[in-house]
């Protein structure tokens, strides 16, 4: 027991240590709520929003909306399909983009170790610029340990994001660590801290995100 709490106490010390390790990069706040609807045993419809501060936390810059629907096929397979609102700052104006996507999750435990791998094909329509496809892909582990009363529980995952444009690069890299929990008997919580690697201009720049999440289900 003791040494599963040094093990928790240790990842939040990496995140609080990391998070101002790169001085060179942007310091940001993103904040996710989401709302789920079992409609029975193998489906359901989720709400989501989020908001995001960057400029070392000073500068709102982002907000996204999203409804989709998602469905078991088998215990270790997932699909669904959505569509989400962006508003993002470009030139100290909001652009809109729309966003239709389709999902699949493969989903697996081995020696108490939850993982599960997302791929996501998305559309992206915009008002300021030609249209484009991008993939995501999002692989995710929860270690097999609770603690307390409201199960607080590590995990880790990795996202690679690519535009599949003429060139079909990675042009996005997000690294997370964090803790989930259960708030109450329906709602659960996170706080991760990540660390989102993005090519821009021809450059790749850091940007140390410390994020939170709740989600209510019904």
């Amino acid at each position: 027991m003791k040494k599963q709490i040094v093990l928790i106490m240790a990842l939040l010390l990496f995140v609080t240590a990391v998070a101002y390790a790169y001085d060179d990069g942007d310091f940001q706040v993103w904040n996710t709520d989401v709302e789920e609807m079992k409609i029975n045993d193998k489906s359901k419809i989720a709400f989501e929003q989020e908001f995001r501060w960057g400029d070392n936390a000073d500068e709102f810059f982002y907000q996204h909306y999203d409804i989709g629907f998602f469905y078991n096929l088998q215990k270790y397979l997932n699909v669904g399909a959505g569509y989400r609102y962006i508003y993002e700052s470009k030139k100290r104006r909001f652009r809109l983009e729309r966003s239709p996507y389709v999902t699949l999750s493969l989903l697996w435990d081995s020696k108490g170790f939850k993982f599960e791998d997302r791929s996501r094909l998305e559309y992206r329509s915009f008002q300021y610029q030609a249209d484009a496809w991008r993939y995501r892909n999002k692989i995710s582990m929860k270690f097999p340990w609770k603690y307390t009363k409201m199960e607080i529980q590590p995990y880790m995952s990795d996202e690679m994001l690519f535009s599949l444009s003429a060139t079909n690069q990675l042009n996005q890299n997000r690294a997370s660590a964090g803790i989930g929990m259960n708030l109450t008997k329906n709602i659960k919580g996170e706080i991760y801290y990540m660390l989102q690697t993005m090519k821009s201009s021809g450059k790749w720049i850091d940007a140390n995100v410390v994020g939170t999440k709740f989600k209510i289900s019904f």
